[in-house]
């Protein structure tokens, strides 16, 4: 089971950018100091071949044309119409007096030569010119070793300037003059054409004043509302007396005109009582005897003859053939006037009802008109927009017309110079010191870009961080880089040697690094001890024999039964770092030439170490063997821990085969030793032998190269000269 590194996101927190860059340049400080220098010393020998300089200055003031604004006409015409738009507005005229036309004009009057002795180009004159801020001034100025022609080309280029800008200014009043006159007969049949479109507007729709007509119309409204609502109100009044007088009388419409006015014919009432008086003789008789004697039968014929006389006379009155009942034929006076009542109020209810129509008619007009008169106003103010507008342009034409006729005559542009340039005496700023400076920024930037370009070209592991990324393991040591120069001995074997630090001086920084490794080892594997280690590499040469040797001798101080054992068969170190003898060793423990105590060689208390032995024709055949897997086990039972030195990953594969049959793999990285490529190739290699990787030891690491939070810096008690540390001890911290 591999022991993985910390993701990204949980790991080390970022450094800010500033410090990654600055480690970027300690790393690099050779390319950075050479180039730097280079560009310095460049810039120095331009500014020694420099001839002094010379630089004369003039002003112009540019604004508006003062003859124009004094006569009150023309003010137009010349003006700078730039002022209008955001930003400096005599940045356009600096522009206009650097223009080629004006400078070929300079060196035409001037006769400037070039070293081939025609003409000068005009791109080769340098014309500086800048706005003074916060005023209208226009401030000229050229350079040139010759002190004369500095003066002179400023003053001619001044006076080229404001004599161009006269022309200009001429001509603009021409052109605007010309474009004027053929804009006026357009103008002013547009403000015709408008004026008629409004008087045609008014006349179709009848309009004086809408604005008075909308208030007068509101006006009527309200009252043709209130005369309605009135009206209505008599209406309802008149119709319920109708209903109650209709309710008495008990005739309807009819009914109560015909028998108002058979009540006062006498010849129908003649015949009615008549015909009442024999009714009332046939009532009697027929009290007296049986229908069929003679008196009741003549009776009954005299009735008979009464109601159709009855029936011809009121016919006869009311001019048609109605039936009218003969009780309804005479009424009292009482009911006869609520009959003349109710015919009245039927009248006069007819008369309020037409009342209220022709004030409804009146309304609606009036309410039609009122709905229609915002349509109008809309469209006769844009009618009137328009023949505004139209108007003001054909005026505004004319009158700048006037203004450009007055203009074409006037010779006065809107610059003067308000200061000529002047012969100067002395040179110009130093330009040696600007090229120093100049140089002095450019080798800076220089030697930045070519440090970070070295950087970026070098695809070796830098830092620890780099490293630690790459592999994905976890970080369990980090060796500080030592020097062995001036190394005071110790109490130990003289044939030691001093790259064994944690033997030579047992109170060194680098002894506590060692430490700090043995402790993180033991913290990793709480849950499976892993008393066999395979120490192991990328390449060769990031000083994996150096860790074996340290961290074994760490475990035997600690008071641990230790085993080193070389199982670097192609260029074993072991026996020279401990000044061993190679005769016997690994190689012929496994091919079962000797035996362990035979090869086994003890060299501090504790400590046994197991050298490699004769060189096979084939290592990785020995390893990978069940006689190397019967040795495993016998050394796991002798001792407490076994340390494996072994060849690099890329180019043998003895280290991950041996990997597997241990407890744990550690992998040692050297910052600045090994590349991408090599390391990556080795990641690989350790995934597919499927073994345990413990994690990574950072060995040689250079403090300057590293982040801050890798260090913590206390007192100095170290007695060895380590070059990351310098006089101070170093406790590592790793995750």
């Amino acid at each position: 089971m591999q022991t993985k590194g910390y993701p990204q996101e949980q790991g080390y927190p970022e450094e800010i950018d500033v410090q990654k860059y600055w480690l970027v340049l300690k790393r690099r400080w050779v390319v950075v100091s050479g180039v730097f220098v280079a560009s310095v010393a460049t810039a120095g020998i331009a500014a020694s071949t420099q001839k002094p300089a010379y630089q004369a200055t003039g002003q112009i003031l540019v604004q508006s044309n003062k003859t124009s604004s004094l006569t009150g006409v023309g003010e137009k015409i010349g003006t700078l119409e730039s002022l209008k738009r955001e930003g400096n507005p005599l940045d356009t005229q600096a522009v206009v007096v650097q223009s080629l036309p004006i400078v070929q004009e300079v060196i035409n009057n001037l006769r400037i030569k070039g070293k081939d002795g025609k003409p000068l180009d005009p791109n080769l004159l340098t014309i500086k010119v800048e706005p003074i801020v916060g005023t209208d001034v226009l401030k000229v100025s050229h350079t040139s070793t010759q002190p004369e022609l500095a003066a002179a080309v400023v003053n001619q280029l001044m006076r080229a300037y404001i004599s161009k800008n006269i022309l200009n200014n001429r001509a603009e009043a021409i052109a605007a003059g010309e474009f004027i006159a053929k804009e006026l007969p357009r103008a002013k049949l547009e403000l015709d054409r408008n004026a008629e479109a409004l008087r045609r507007f008014k006349s179709q729709n009848q309009i004086i004043d809408l604005e008075e007509e909308a208030t007068a119309a509101v006006k009527t409204i309200t009252d043709l509302n209130d005369q309605i609502t009135t009206a209505r109100g008599d209406l309802a009044e008149v119709t319920a007396q109708e209903l109650a007088t209709r309710q008495q009388v008990n005739l309807d419409d009819s009914q109560a005109v015909e028998v108002t006015s058979l009540s006062q014919i006498p010849g129908v009432q003649e015949a009615l009582k008549e015909l009442q008086t024999v009714q009332t003789k046939l009532a009697t008789q027929q009290g007296l005897y049986t229908p069929e004697h003679p008196s009741i039968e003549s009776l009954r014929n005299q009735e008979a003859a009464l109601k159709a006389l009855l029936q011809q006379r009121t016919t006869e009155a009311v001019g048609s053939r109605v039936q009218v009942s003969p009780g309804n034929l005479q009424i009292g006076e009482l009911r006869q006037k609520l009959a003349t009542e109710y015919l009245e109020l039927q009248a006069k209810r007819l008369g309020v009802q037409r009342k209220i129509d022709a004030l409804s008619i009146q309304q609606k007009a009036y309410q039609q008109r009122a709905d229609i008169l915002p349509f109008l106003d809309k469209r006769q103010g844009e009618l009137e927009r328009s023949l505004t507008v139209s108007q003001k342009n054909y005026e505004n034409l004319v009158t700048r017309q006037q203004e450009i006729r007055v203009a074409e005559q006037q010779t006065v542009g809107n610059a003067r110079v308000i200061q000529p340039a002047l012969v100067p005496k002395k040179p110009a700023a130093a330009t040696q010191l600007l090229f120093l400076a100049g140089g002095g920024l450019v080798g800076a930037l220089l030697a930045v870009a070519a440090a970070f370009f070295v950087d970026l070209i070098d695809r070796r592991l830098k830092t620890v961080k780099e490293a630690e990324a790459l592999f994905g393991y976890t970080l369990l040591g980090l060796i500080p880089k030592f020097e062995t120069n001036n190394l005071l001995e110790a109490s130990t074997s003289d044939r030691i040697s001093p790259r064994v630090i944690v033997a030579k001086l047992p109170r060194s920084v680098v002894h506590e690094a060692y430490q700090m490794l043995q402790a993180n080892l033991k913290f990793i594997s709480l849950d499976r001890k892993a008393r066999t280690i395979v120490v192991t590499s990328s390449v060769s040469g990031e000083g994996k024999s150096e860790v074996s040797a340290n961290l074994a001798t760490v475990m035997a101080q600690a008071g641990r039964r230790v085993l080193l054992v070389d199982a670097d068969m192609r260029q074993p170190s072991q026996h020279h770092l401990w000044g061993l003898i190679n005769s016997i060793g690994f190689s012929n423990l496994i091919a079962g030439e000797n035996e362990f105590s035979e090869a086994v060689q003890s060299v501090t208390d504790n400590l046994f170490v197991l050298t490699a032995g004769v060189m096979p024709p084939n290592p990785l055949a020995l390893i990978d063997s069940e006689r190397m897997i019967a040795l495993m086990e016998m050394f796991a039972q002798k001792y407490d821990y076994v340390v494996f030195d072994t060849p690099s990953l890329v180019g043998a594969a003895e280290a991950a085969v041996l990997g597997k049959m241990a407890g744990g793999v550690l992998v040692v990285v050297r910052p600045g030793h090994v590349d991408s490529a090599s390391a990556v190739a080795a990641k690989s290699l350790l995934r597919r032998s499927e073994a345990n990787i413990l994690g990574i030891v950072a060995n040689g690491v250079n403090v300057k190269h590293e982040p801050d939070n890798y260090f913590y810096y206390s007192n100095s008690r170290s007695e060895v000269k380590a070059e990351p540390v310098g006089k101070q001890r170093a406790t590592v911290f790793s995750k």
